[in-house]
């Protein structure tokens, strides 16, 4: 069978893609940016083509990585010890060892088990069906780092499988109860990804510039201090708003019980591999929850787990090296991590940052939060990628909430969380959006629709309730 390259199926496409991440690139790069001088406005013109090629796609994102470190390089806006820099940071090295995680979670099937496991437990109705997805999300997010893998890998299948068992299909039965469950699967996922330090690959790097830009520490312990409370309320709320948004047909979820027992007993008795990878994993959250005390960077947490996995044989090194999301991302990742640290560095991210929101200037820092973050969060309308989103402006307006005197632990929080919770609102913001929309069990309006509602929820109980909580336990 002919495999067809969609681009050369559609060359005019891949112009118009390709002039859409160079036009904006070059005009910037000959005519810098007032207030920045010549190296800044390259390094700026560069890093912005290199995030709209991120977006619109017209190569693989490691292809337009690798483009973007040779021009810095051949242009001599960096150095180049300078340009590979980026690949000697912890952080990148964390997010690779997580993404190994994720390969062993489905590999083994430890992750199909914990998600079955939930729906034979507690699914007694609709919304508890619904709660006991989002449950194994929850308890699956610590370990792999990206919504994709665990939503597309984990709780896709199953959401699937359990559609399947009540005959309900795209189309006319598709509100039996699939609706409900497509949704829950999607919205717990990237609530999710927002609770745990490790459970997406750019909050690490946030972090990263939380640390550098505003002197905050966002450990593992303190990311899941402030997530706890409004995370637990989103996963506690939403799985209810969409039972009342959709109204299923279905009362009995016997069958969704039957299809778990059935699939836990095809499964047989945990494996050797399974219970190596969950004691593994649990040493490791504990390594990641006590870091403070015992001084080892989470990084190399990660990578004592993964080399007892590989020693005990649980994954191999071929398949540590067949993974390709895990040496994709290491590619791609760490020279992005490296630009921004230029920008930072230089002063770039600071003159940016007072051009575009001079205008903001004076107003209460309260407000200025408000405005911001809702701002950061509904400009996700334009990004196909968290990850993007986060590197493009997590920096910029960061900068602006600090210069605001929006207190810097607040600042950083909030734009950490929202960096996840933007995902929700399209069904092409993030890498699960488009797996749990394509089967067809919405139209788009109705998933935009239903993508706004639950945003405006998920604003509420952030802002409102994750204020309250940060300040009873005193991070402002």
């Amino acid at each position: 069978m002919q495999v067809i390259n969609p681009a050369a199926a559609n060359p005019n496409a891949t112009f118009v893609k390709w002039a859409t991440v160079l036009l904006p690139g070059i005009a910037l790069f000959f005519f810098p940016l007032p207030g920045l001088t010549a190296l800044q406005g390259q390094l700026v013109a560069i890093f912005l083509a290199t995030i709209i090629s991120l977006v619109v796609q017209p190569a693989p994102m490691g292809v337009s990585i690798v483009v973007a470190m040779t021009l810095l390089a051949l242009t001599r806006t960096l150095p180049a010890a300078k340009v590979l820099s980026g690949f000697a940071n912890v952080t990148v090295w964390l997010i690779f060892a997580a993404f190994l995680f994720a390969h062993a979670f489905t590999a083994t099937g430890l992750g199909l088990r914990i998600g079955y496991l939930f729906i034979r437990q507690f699914a007694r109705n609709p919304l508890t069906l619904g709660y006991s997805l989002a449950g194994a999300n929850l308890l699956l997010a610590p370990f792999i780092p990206s919504d994709t893998a665990r939503g597309g890998s984990v709780i896709f299948p199953i959401t699937r499988s359990l559609c399947a068992a009540f005959g309900s299909s795209p189309g006319p039965a598709a509100n039996i109860i699939g609706r409900f469950l497509i949704l829950v699967g999607f919205h717990s996922t990237y609530v999710t990804s927002g609770l745990f330090l490790t459970s997406m690959a750019a909050n690490p790097l946030i972090a990263e510039f939380a640390l550098k830009q505003a002197h905050v520490d966002l450990t593992w312990g303190r990311w899941l201090a402030g997530s706890i409370v409004p995370g637990l309320l989103t996963l506690s709320i939403v799985p209810w708003l969409l039972l009342k948004l959709t109204k299923p047909e279905i009362r009995d979820t016997a069958p969704a019980r039957e299809l778990a027992n059935k699939q836990l007993e095809t499964m047989g008795p945990l494996k050797r591999s399974e219970k190596w990878l969950g004691a593994v994993m649990l040493g490791v959250m504990v390594g990641w929850v006590t870091s403070p005390l015992h001084g080892i960077p989470n990084t190399f947490v990660a990578l004592a787990g993964l080399s007892v996995l590989l020693l005990a044989q649980v994954m191999t090194w071929d398949e540590l090296l067949a993974e390709k999301r895990a040496w994709d991302v290491l590619i791609w990742f760490a020279p992005l991590i490296m630009m921004s640290d230029a920008l930072n560095e230089g002063g770039t991210i600071k003159i940016l940052s007072a051009s575009l929101f001079g205008t903001l200037h004076g107003l209460p820092w309260l407000a200025l939060l408000v405005i911001l973050s809702l701002t950061y969060l509904y400009i996700h309308y334009a990004f196909a990628s968290m990850t993007a989103h986060a590197t493009a402006l997590y920096p910029g307006f960061l900068a602006a909430l600090l210069a605001g005197g929006v207190p810097p632990m607040l600042a950083s929080l909030v734009l950490a969380y929202f960096s996840n919770l933007d995902a929700g609102i399209t069904h092409y913001g993030t890498g699960s959006a488009p797996v749990f929309f394509g089967p067809g069990y919405l139209t788009q309006r109705e998933w935009w629709r239903v993508g706004f509602i639950v945003s405006v929820v998920n604003v509420t109980i952030w802002l409102v309730g994750g204020l309250a909580w940060w300040k009873l336990i005193g991070l402002w």
